[in-house]
């Protein structure tokens, strides 16, 4: 039964242009067949709480002498992280906020990334579970971000995410990407608007082609 853990983070419910390219490729998704399941969690709905105490981001066994983390907390993490590992496929939405990723996509992030379990520590060979795993992360972002541009590098959201998703879990990332979604709301030049609405026409395509073709 092919499975699809599916994330959204924005804090527009509405309008969010990345809820809306998610639910392009999750709606493909579950029309390839009754077997396509999602399991699906909205972070800025019901956030998460953040980590209470550092020795969650460690095992019991590799935790300081005495550390006594909420066993609410390490329920919540071991839950998080046997859903991701059951997926198929992970897909991200990922809005661009003040140049990084939403706080409630970043506490996701700090439960399921977790040494010796789902990042190498000691056993490389045993403790990366989701290596060869795709995930799509589907980022959105207010500005212009292009190649040559004085902001081509200030987006701290996909790096970040490529460092714990593709090296530290061995995932296989795919982005798809629609940029200048504040342009009309903020009155940019009719060019701009009109390559705001080219690139999110070509993403919602982009997701429904890669639903299908990892599905």
């Amino acid at each position: 039964m092919p499975t699809l853990l599916h994330l959204d983070s924005s804090a527009d419910l509405t309008t969010s242009r990345s809820r809306a390219i998610t639910a392009t490729f999750a709606d493909t998704w579950r029309s390839l067949g009754a077997d396509h399941t999602v399991v699906y969690r909205d972070l800025h709905r019901e956030p998460l709480p953040h980590l209470t105490d550092a020795a969650l981001h460690f095992p019991p066994r590799l935790r300081p002498k005495g550390a006594s983390p909420s066993t609410e907390q390490e329920a919540l993490q071991l839950q998080l992280i046997a859903e991701l590992v059951a997926a198929d496929v992970l897909l991200i939405g990922v809005p661009l906020y003040n140049y990084s990723m939403p706080s409630t996509l970043k506490a996701w992030i700090d439960y399921i990334h977790l040494p010796a379990v789902t990042a190498p520590f000691d056993d490389p060979t045993t403790q990366q579970p989701l290596a060869g795993r795709p995930a799509v992360l589907v980022s959105t972002r207010g500005g212009v971000y292009d190649s040559g541009t004085s902001t081509e590098f200030d987006d701290h959201a996909l790096p970040a995410l490529t460092l714990i998703l593709a090296n530290a879990l061995g995932m296989t990332l795919e982005t798809i990407v629609a940029t200048r979604t504040l342009s009309e709301r903020f009155g940019a030049p009719a060019d701009e608007v009109a390559k705001q609405h080219r690139e999110l026409a070509a993403a919602h395509e982009s997701a429904a082609q890669a639903a299908r073709r990892l599905g």
